[in-house]
């Protein structure tokens, strides 16, 4: 499946859409107004763009004209099809780089250090799991 194409001004609204859950343009344009300043109308530009692309969905607001928006997929449905589609384009696949770089901008405390221990032994785990079924 190929990923779809989110701008970075339609992924913080995105973002912001799943950090508040139902919303409206309104609230997401104030919500996002310190890092991301922009008018009622490119909010409403941008949810449209959302909505056509599958990704948000509006429902008419109990009082006034306000629609009030919604993600239709969860967070991680989004995020994987653009982490993918990232890995594929800007490091030839590879993740590890992308791991790297990361890390290199912003170190883990001691307590992600060990969250990302259980990970890797998680996924060691399944690696071994998968070779031990193979004939």
């Amino acid at each position: 499946m190929s990923a779809i194409e989110i701008p970075p001004a339609e992924r913080d609204v995105l973002a912001c859409i799943h950090q508040r859950g139902e919303t409206t343009a309104r609230e997401i344009r104030e919500a996002m107004w310190k890092y991301r300043p922009m008018a009622h109308g490119s909010v409403v530009t941008l949810l449209k763009r959302l909505e056509a692309k599958g990704l948000v969905a509006k429902e008419k607001g109990p009082v006034g004209k306000a629609f009030v928006y919604h993600a239709t997929k969860a967070p991680n449905t989004t995020l994987g099809r653009m982490v993918r589609d990232l890995v594929r384009r800007v490091f030839r696949g590879d993740p590890i780089p992308l791991v790297a770089s990361l890390f290199e901008t912003r170190p883990p405390t001691a307590e992600q250090v060990v969250q990302l221990q259980a990970l890797v032994d998680e996924l060691r785990r399944k690696q071994n799991a998968k070779e031990s079924r193979r004939p």
